[in-house]
């Protein structure tokens, strides 16, 4: 009831907020697994919300898990092309449900972390590409922290076809915590109408020491508002080692 009586504030309060004198919104960072090219204009504010996501899994024992996580993505813009982000997971709620065994459940915050976003010149409006650098921080319980301080790198290109198509590619390395990542990601884009779009994706991650895994999935975007962006996506595991299902519900807030 509070977080639909938070949301239900958001949504009224947002146009107010958000004078958008004629101005497209900047495009936000979710769903999907890559980020957009674009920043946010110097002194704006984005507000990325999940409502929640959720990630289920059965391993080779029968034991299924299911997590429901809640994260948090603010975005200032603080120069031309630049912009801080701070991230968050303050709600996540994992079940576990042994075969032939009692099920047990745990709640706890994860990890939190800054990053910089810098999009790079480009001689044609076709062409956006921009950089992630980013840090997360062992402040999460136990159950649903990484246990160290972790540094990635991530790259976005994007390339418009037409008025309605575009083309995505992503890539992320990560290392810290004891993990070292590499996760990459293509994806194409379509706008349905003008305020409706849908992507499909896949991803496929490779990590030291462990099964390198790949999913696919798909998304839809919706423009309730000028400054107002409601959004539902899912991904599916494509081998044995990967989530058997990831899928999300989300809000997203432009403040000018």
């Amino acid at each position: 009831m509070r977080l639909t009586t938070t949301l239900a504030l958001l949504l009224l309060a947002s146009p107010a907020l958000a004078q958008d004198g004629g101005e497209e919104t900047p495009a936000f960072d979710r769903p999907g697994i890559g980020f957009s090219p674009s920043t946010l204009p110097r002194g704006s504010v984005a507000l990325e919300w999940g409502l929640p996501s959720v990630e289920r899994d059965r391993d080779e024992d029968g034991t299924r898990s299911t997590q429901y996580s809640s994260d948090l993505n603010l975005r200032i813009g603080v120069a031309e092309h630049v912009e801080l982000q701070v991230f968050s997971t303050p709600w996540n709620h994992l079940q576990v449900d042994p075969r032939g065994a009692r099920s047990r459940s745990v709640n706890g915050a994860g990890d939190s972390g800054l990053a910089l976003k810098i999009a790079l010149p480009s001689s044609s409006d076709r062409h956006a590409f921009a950089l992630l650098a980013s840090s997360s921080f062992a402040t999460g319980a136990r159950d649903f922290s990484e246990g160290g301080t972790q540094y990635a790198l991530g790259a976005s290109y994007e390339y418009t076809f037409d008025d309605r198509w575009s083309g995505a590619l992503y890539a992320n390395a990560t290392r810290g915590a004891g993990e070292d990542s590499v996760t990459w990601s293509p994806s194409l884009s379509v706008a349905l109408s003008d305020r409706v779009s849908s992507y499909i994706e896949a991803g496929f991650t490779h990590t030291d020491g462990e099964p390198s895994t790949a999913i696919a999935g798909a998304g839809l975007t919706w423009m309730v508002a000028h400054t107002v962006q409601l959004d539902a996506s899912f991904d599916v595991g494509l081998d044995h080692d990967s989530p058997d299902l990831q899928a999300g519900l989300g809000v997203s807030f432009f403040f000018q």
